[in-house]
């Protein structure tokens, strides 16, 4: 197993480096992988504004609708983790050009379905390209960036793009013709950073010596395949029979997974990290990110389009200021180094937001879209120091060595939140009585689970000597 050590104080604290001393390769790579991930986001949050019509041309009844959603945070949860960790051990450069060009290849083939299933296997296969490029990124980052202001830097630029992947998507989903063009676009703009990355990057890979956990990997994914199919299926029922042996099956194959990783010589994640409150801190970030934001504004502007009789693409303008906003604090949240920890900069974003949902509710209720400006502009700041914050998180909550396993890790669990909080979101609007009492109720679930876990990452703490 590789020696933990701290990286905590290596990667955080200012130092006189100047930015300007990075390379022209790192500039370049940079740019590549913060593309990429942009556009994997803009895949990721197309069905947002495009849901409507997407249902329709599908003929997707409403039990169906979550996996429409969850497909992409399915593939991306399942794959994540197993992602980075094969990506420190083949090539960071290898993975990464090879999700791009899979990202590419299955938005393609989502733009071509017919049918709900189909339509969910493309968005699972899409989520599972994402999943190689967002792990893969920051380890190639922080190789690229070796200096801690560099990588300051370079994961603040890249946790920005990752605000504006979120913030374009659904502009550009809502501006094309159809939904099918939209993927098409998409796909296409991807295969071209694909080619260029392919001549463009550097290849690296962790020191270790032994063969990948391939076996830990499939039984990973598989657990979490389970757990992802249990938190969908389980709006129409928990206590259902597929739900409870799909739950059983998680636990059995998770137990599984730690046998394998505490026996194999090179485990795909330490299990020594799980002691580390820095390492569960990472883990709980993006956890809570997951079910309490993304969650929540995943469905909400296909609910406002059904309430308020917005078209997509006035939906998206208006969830541009919420998206814009964070895009804008992300990029400029590097400024905050020094003054304030990456793990207060997460709390104060949690803080925000539970703040800014608590000023949308009644909003649904009282059909006005006006009541709903000062949430998503309080909420837009919350969520852009969250964006900027949770890729430093990562790399520092493990040895600089597993850095795409550290950031694999932290966003397997934040979309894992994300397919919980999209099911937990329909379930809590669809049973509600009516949309808009459905709505607050999944307001107030959303405040309350962003405080609790602005609570864990204050609690999960390294401690000092």
């Amino acid at each position: 197993m590789p020696q933990l050590e701290s990286t905590a104080a290596n990667v955080t604290a200012p130092t006189s480096a100047p930015v300007a001393q990075e390379t022209p390769r790192a500039t370049l790579t940079l740019a590549l992988t913060s593309a990429a991930t942009a556009i994997a986001l803009m895949i990721y949050t197309a069905p947002s504004v495009t849901l409507p019509n997407t249902v329709a041309a599908l003929h997707t009844p409403v039990s169906a609708q979550a996996w429409l959603l969850n497909g992409t945070p399915l593939g991306l949860a399942a794959l994540l983790l197993v992602a980075g960790s094969l990506a420190d051990d083949y090539g960071r450069r290898r993975i990464f050009v090879a999700g791009t060009i899979a990202l590419g290849v299955t938005a393609a083939l989502g733009a071509l379905t017919t049918s709900t299933w189909l339509f969910t296997l493309a968005r699972i296969a899409q989520g599972a390209a994402s999943a190689a490029i967002l792990a893969s990124s920051l380890g190639l980052l922080v190789q690229a960036y070796p200096s801690a202001r560099g990588r300051l830097h370079a994961t603040g630029v890249w946790g920005a793009f990752v605000s504006g992947g979120i913030a374009v998507g659904p502009l550009v989903a809502g501006a094309m013709p159809s939904w099918r063009t939209a993927y098409a676009v998409l796909g296409a703009a991807v295969l071209v950073v694909a080619a260029l990355s392919a001549r463009g990057l550097s290849e690296s890979r962790a020191p270790r010596d032994g063969r990948p956990d391939l076996v830990g990997a499939g039984v990973f994914s598989l657990a979490l395949v389970c757990l992802v199919a249990a938190l969908t299926l389980g709006r129409d029922g928990w206590l259902r029979a597929p739900v409870l042996l799909l739950f059983g099956a998680a636990v059995v194959l998770v137990l599984a997974f730690a046998l394998i990783e505490h026996r194999t010589r090179t485990p795909m994640i330490d299990l020594a990290l799980l002691r580390r409150p820095g390492f569960l801190g990472s883990a709980a970030a993006g956890l809570f990110t997951g079910i309490a934001v993304i969650g929540l504004f995943s469905f909400l502007p296909a609910l406002i389009q059904r309430t308020l009789g917005f078209s997509p693409m006035q939906t998206a303008w208006l969830f541009l200021i919420w998206s814009g906003l964070s895009f804008l604090v992300a990029l400029q949240a590097k400024r905050l180094a020094g003054r304030v920890s990456s793990r207060h900069q997460l709390a104060i974003g949690f803080a925000l937001h539970a703040v800014a949902i608590v000023t949308m509710l009644g909003a649904i209720g009282a059909h006005s879209w006006l009541r709903m400006l000062p949430g998503l502009v309080i909420g837009g700041v919350g969520s852009g120091l969250l964006n900027a914050a949770l890729p430093l998180v990562a790399v520092e909550s493990v040895p600089t060595a597993r850095a795409a396993m550290g950031s694999g890790a932290q966003q397997t669990f934040r979309y894992i939140g994300s397919c919980a909080g999209v099911a937990l979101t329909i379930a809590l609007v669809t049973s509600g009585g009516t949309p808009a009492h459905g709505a607050n109720i999944a307001l107030i679930v959303s405040a309350v689970l962003a405080l609790a876990g602005g609570a864990g990452v204050l609690a999960l703490r390294e401690r000092t000597a």
